[in-house]
Parts: structure tokens; sequence; C-alpha cells
């Protein structure tokens, strides 16, 4: 399988989980009609933009890190569909969430998909290494992961403070996310550096 098979397949399964999300935001009944009626729906409505950000997080770094991607071996695909199974799960986790107005043992539970997604990452980043060599331009890029590590970190704390003070927690998972969005210069530099030539040992397009 080509790398290009590999990320249409993931791109099209976290546009679908989007999309779940999205269906959560129920429109207010009729008669429902104004500003003050949408209030109802800020708990629903704040777990689902945290949730959108997460899994764009996960859309753009997958796709860099498939960029820097020579080879798809047997272990990388089913590295990559454990992946997109924690993912799958961001849906029924973030409903559960916030219909319950971030009650202890949901935000807990979302904490602990956040927790085995990036596992799961980390296990997909390090099946691409192995295929490819440690010298390769991927862990090259990744490096020591530091921002990875520093997410299963907080995550550990965050789950168990999620049964006792559910907002910490919620602002602990806003906190990974913000993390996150600081793009990697590593992986952009590598990158940008393959899209304009000047790159060393860039994989060659499928």
């Amino acid at each position: 399988m080509t790398r290009n098979r590999l990320e249409a397949f993931s791109d099209g399964v976290i546009a679908i989980l989007i999309t779940i999300m999205v269906l959560e935001l129920t429109i207010p009944r009729a008669h429902h009609d104004r500003l003050a009626d949408l209030w109802q729906l800020r708990h629903i409505f704040l777990s689902y933009v945290v949730s959108f950000v997460y899994l764009a997080i996960y859309w753009n770094n997958h796709h860099h890190m498939l960029y820097l991607t020579e080879r798809v071996t047997g272990a990388v695909l089913w590295a990559n569909m454990h992946l997109l199974f924690w993912l799958s799960l961001v849906p029924f986790a973030t409903g559960w969430m916030g219909e319950n107005s971030f009650a202890p043992t949901p935000t807990a539970v979302y904490g602990v998909v956040l927790l085995m997604a990036a596992v799961a990452y980390y296990i997909l980043v390090r099946a691409i290494i192995r295929s490819q060599g440690k010298g390769s331009l991927l862990a090259r890029a990744i490096g020591r992961d530091v921002k990875g590590k520093i997410s299963v970190v907080l995550y550990a704390v965050a789950i168990p403070l999620a049964l006792v003070a559910p907002w910490a927690a919620l602002g602990l998972y806003v906190l990974v996310a913000a993390i996150w969005l600081v793009p990697d210069r590593r992986i952009e530099k590598v990158v940008l550096d393959c899209e304009n030539g000047v790159g060393a040992g860039c994989p060659t397009p499928d």
C-alpha cells in the first residue's frame, strides 16, 4: 500500500469523526429562537470545540508524518488502525462529557481516550521509524519527542484529577492542545525543505 492511500483513508475517517461530533449540537426546540436559548448547549459546544481542535491537530501531524514516510509496512498499517480506533471513540467521549456538563466520570473517560490516542500515535511513529531506520528523516525530525512525553504526563495527571476537579482536568486537556497548536519547527523545516527540493533523503512522490 502506498502512503498516499493510507493518508487518504485516514483523512476520510477523521472527516467522518468531525461530522459525527457536530451532529451532537442539537438545534433548540421550536420557539426557542433567542440567543439565550443557546446557553443550554454551552457544555456540549465547549466539548465539541476542544475535540475538534484535537482531531485537527492529529490530522495535521499525521499528514506531516506520512509525508516523511518512505514505505508502508504491515506493522505501520496496524499501528495506524490502532490510532484510528482510539480517535473513533472521541465523538462518544465528547458527547458523554458535554451532555453531562463535564461530570467527573465522563471527563476522566475523555482523558483516557486522549491518553490512549497519544500512546497509539507514539506507537505509529515508532513503527514508521523502525521500518525506515534511526537515521531517517522522520527520526531526525521527531528527535526526543519532548512534547509527546509532556502530553502523556499531563494526561496521567488530568485523569485522576477529573474525578475530583473536572474543570481543572479540562484545563489540562486544553493545555496539551495548546502545546500542540504551536507547530513543531523541526518537522515543519524538514517538510518545507523537501517541498522546496533542498532536503537530503526526501521521500519520492507515490
